[in-house]
Parts: C-alpha cells; sequence; structure tokens
C-alpha cells in the first residue's frame, strides 16, 4: 500500500482531471490538517492496531497516524485514506 505522500499524489491526480484548482486546494486542507495534529493530536483509536484517525467528514478523507511512544512524542503521518473505502478492521483499505 502506498504511503501518506504517495496517496496525496494520487488524490492531486485524481482530483486534478475534473478541477485542478479544486486539487490544489483539497491538498492544501488536508496537509493543514495534518500539520494541526503535530500541535494536536485529536482524533479516535484507528481500525489497524497503533493508529489513530483524524477524520475530516467536510473533505470525506481520513489522516491515518501514529505516535512514537518516545519522549519527543513524534507523530507520524501514514495513509490519506477517502471515507468511501472499504476498510475492514485490523486492516488497511483494497
Amino acid at each position: 500500500m502506498p504511503d501518506a505522500l504517495e496517496e496525496l499524489g494520487q488524490i492531486l491526480e485524481y482530483v486534478a482531471l475534473d478541477d485542478p484548482d479544486l486539487a490544489l486546494r483539497l491538498i492544501g486542507k488536508i496537509e493543514a490538517a495534518a500539520a494541526r495534529l503535530g500541535d494536536l493530536p485529536t482524533g479516535r483509536p484507528g481500525r489497524v492496531n497503533g493508529t489513530y484517525e483524524k477524520s475530516l467528514p467536510a473533505l470525506r478523507y481520513v489522516i491515518v497516524y501514529a505516535m512514537d511512544q518516545t519522549p519527543d512524542g513524534t507523530l507520524d503521518i501514514l495513509h490519506v485514506i477517502h471515507a468511501a473505502r472499504n476498510w475492514p478492521r485490523g486492516r488497511w483499505p483494497n
């Protein structure tokens, strides 16, 4: 499965086919939401063990991240997934 940066690129390419300006705004909003997680990690426990999910309902995407258990508490963005994807508990979407 691609990582978050590859997924953002795929989202950009797909949306840009119909509306390049919308694609850039969408990616900007997803990136801004991800950056805010670095300041204040919010979200729910993830469907995959050891992860958390920040839902972006207005955009219909979910940011999946993990928190490093070291003292500096690094937050790693793992995936950006469209909310309509088939996503069984314990696994990544198909």
